[in-house]
Parts: C-alpha cells; structure tokens; sequence
C-alpha cells in the first residue's frame, strides 16, 4: 500500500534550516537517503522555489502540472503535495527553508508579504519570466562557500528576503491584503480547516474557534478568495481526498473515513456534487 510521504527538511551538512541544492541532487538525495522517488507525489513540511535555469520541462504541484522554462519559479508551499517530471530535460536549482527560518530572521512586513505569496489558495504557484533569479543564486552560493560565521543565516535570511519581495512584486496577484487584521485571521483560519478539516466543515466551528461570528467569518474569507468560508472548506476537503486518490491504493472507503466521512454514500454524493462524477471515475481517469 502506498501512502503520500511526508518529507521532512533535510539539507547539507551545515544547513539546519536553509538550503539551496542544484535539482539533480534532489534526486539522489530524496533515494538514497529518504528512500524515496522524487518523481512520485510527497507531501513537504517545509517551503520550496524550484528555479529553472535552463531547458523545459513539467512540475506536478496537488495534481495541476505547470510548465516550466527559463525564468520560471514555482512555489510550493509547507503541505503540498508535489512530483519531480520522469526524465525532466530542465535544470535549476531548488530553494528549501522551514519556517522558523522565515519567523527568526525576516522582518514583520515581509513575514506578512511572503506569507500571502505562498497562500496557494490566493496566488498562483508559478511566477515566469524572472530575471534576478540569476544573481540570487550567485549570492547564496557565494555565501553558503564561507566556511562559518555566526552571522552566515543572516545573511542568507536576508538574500532570501529580498528575493521573496521581488517575486511578490512580479507575482499577478489583484488581491490586497493591505488589512493586516483581517488577512491574519484568514490566514488562522486558513491553517485551522487545514488541521481539522477531517473532525469537522461546519463554518460555525471554525468561526467559535476564532471567537468571531460566522457572518465576519465569511466576509473576511470572501474578501481574500471570493468564496465563502463554506465553499473554502470544501475545496480544501476535496483537495484532500484527490490528492489520497492520487497516491494510495487504499478503497474509497477507507479514504471517506479517512478524511472524516461517516458513510461512503455521503462521501460519493459530495465529491461528485463538486466535481460532477463519482470518486469512482475519477480514480479511473487518473494515470500514476
């Protein structure tokens, strides 16, 4: 049976919680060390830049394959589910950091700025035609050559910061979160239904958990996604159960009781009631 790993921060030697590694070493890495095909989906806990440097090539991020060049940048953010390309014809490098990187070392408004640019929900993971991806790559790997130095992190923290910025910059992203009160309690709410989403979808749960009413609840969530916090928690479950589907060979019913269905019949009518067939189907469409 094939479950969706977790992988969990791993870089170089001196690297505890940055590190920047050509895409070739992910590969042996990932297999000889993880015991684990970087071409088959994995579920990360920590944030990821694949920076492609040369050629073309595909990147599978929960299930939506993007196409890549030089120039390009995807985003894969803490929880995602992603897949290398079999036989990729691209090169590049890939960026990895955990988030205590970002808490220690970045400033405030930046924490806030790069938190909505890896909101997947809010902006699209791929940014194209960056042309200071380049010099960025120079920079840490000139720093990461230093043997030590109690101020390298900083450093590297604030390479990393700068680049982050310009991509929020550069990012087509009509939404604003220029209300930080009201985006931080998205973003909790955000982070809750990604916690809980299997013991509950009633938006008047997550809305007692936040001790606001469930009508500020949906303002603030239409305000960011133009959804309501009910179609945002079912979105969410729904991308659960495709990525489950996608990766294990496990029954339908066991993945329903999984991500918090009582009966298979309830499970069956929500998922095809969002996407117009039965998990059944889709499962049958799908090639691993």
């Amino acid at each position: 049976m094939f479950d969706i790993p977790n992988i969990t921060f791993r870089g170089n030697a001196n690297s505890l919680s940055f590190d920047l590694l050509k895409a070739s070493e992910v590969y042996s890495k990932n297999e000889k060390e993880l015991n684990h095909n970087p071409r088959k989906p994995h579920r990360i806990n920590f944030f990821a830049l694949l920076i492609v440097t040369e050629g073309t090539g595909t990147h599978q991020v929960d299930l939506k394959n993007f196409a890549l060049k030089k120039g390009s940048v995807l985003k894969i953010a803490k929880g995602q589910v992603h897949a290398f390309q079999e036989n990729a014809s691209y090169s590049g490098f890939l960026v990895i950091f955990k988030e205590e990187f970002i808490l220690t070392y970045f400033s405030k408004p930046s924490i806030e700025s790069i938190s909505h640019l890896y909101n997947y929900h809010l902006s699209d993971p791929l940014v194209e035609n960056i042309s200071f991806s380049e010099s960025f790559i120079e920079e840490v790997t000139g720093e990461q050559a230093y043997e030590n130095g109690h101020v390298q992190q900083n450093i590297l923290a604030k390479i990393l910061e700068l680049f982050l910025l310009k991509l929020e910059r550069v990012s087509q992203n009509p939404i604003s979160t220029t209300k930080t009160n009201q985006y931080l309690l998205f973003f909790q709410f955000k982070n809750l239904v990604e916690e809980g989403f299997k013991t509950t979808r009633n938006v008047k749960d997550y809305a007692a958990k936040l001790s606001v009413s469930p009508k500020h609840l949906n303002t603030i969530v239409k305000n960011f996604t133009r959804a309501t916090a009910k179609a945002f928690i079912d979105h969410y479950v729904l991308l659960e159960i495709k990525r489950a589907i996608l990766s294990t060979d496990k029954s339908l019913k066991e993945i329903a009781f999984e991500v918090g269905f009582d009966e298979v019949t309830n499970f069956t009518k929500f998922f095809k009631k969002h996407t117009n067939q039965s998990p059944k189907d889709f499962k049958s469409t799908l090639k691993l």
